[in-house]
């Protein structure tokens, strides 16, 4: 019955990791700019000091997916630091930008965040089949032996975030992407998740030449 107590639990873990995922909610890309290699991209959070954490592994973990597909990446963070371009004007900004031979800007931003609770009722586990083993005293070790779990309050966590790709020859909106996360174990997977669902995207749409 303890080796069952396991096996249960192991399956129980498996099946919260499995309910944790990201996906798009909706894309659009420009018809007006042909996909193209850029000389370097640079990825730009923008999310509150907050948010700091998330927004450095975000902009890093996106960083690092570019540079596996070919392309030349920057980190906003790693460059200009957490507060990046805050209370510069457009024309400087542009001018830092293009002047480290940036021409496009991918930026991430936190949309919103929702964390709801309730309540899981309690539950009876029955033991399968075969642990009765066709006899009396099988059969009635695993009926008294029932596997029972009390009921608690769990949350379910959101997260809806939204990445522009900017042309900066143009100064304009080439490719927009908005996600929802749903219970990420961690700041590390939900970039990662984030970060293959956006390249594969990007690709997929033919954003950027890679």
């Amino acid at each position: 019955m303890k080796n069952f107590n396991i096996f249960l639990i192991c399956i129980t873990l498996f099946i919260l990791s499995a309910c944790t995922s990201s996906k798009i909610t909706n894309s659009w890309l420009s018809q007006k700019i042909q996909a193209q290699k850029y000389n370097k991209i640079m990825v730009v959070g923008i999310n509150g000091t907050e948010t700091w954490g998330s927004k450095e592994k975000m902009e890093r973990e996106l960083v690092d997916r570019l540079r596996e597909k070919g392309q030349n990446a920057a980190a906003a963070i790693d460059i200009y630091g957490p507060k990046a371009f805050r209370n510069l004007s457009e024309d400087t900004v542009i001018n830092r930008l293009q002047g480290t031979g940036v021409d496009a800007v991918l930026t991430i931003v936190l949309l919103n965040k929702t964390k709801e609770k309730y309540y899981v009722p309690a539950r009876v586990y029955y033991s399968p089949y075969i642990m009765y083993h066709h006899h009396f005293w099988g059969y009635y070790n695993t009926m008294t032996a029932r596997i029972y779990s009390p009921g608690y309050y769990t949350y379910d966590k959101k997260y809806f975030w939204e990445s522009n790709l900017y042309d900066m020859k143009t100064k304009e909106l080439i490719y927009s992407v908005q996600t929802e996360s749903f219970n990420p174990n961690s700041s590390e997977q939900l970039a990662h998740e984030y970060s293959d669902l956006i390249i594969n995207n990007m690709e997929k749409n033919k954003v950027i030449n890679f």
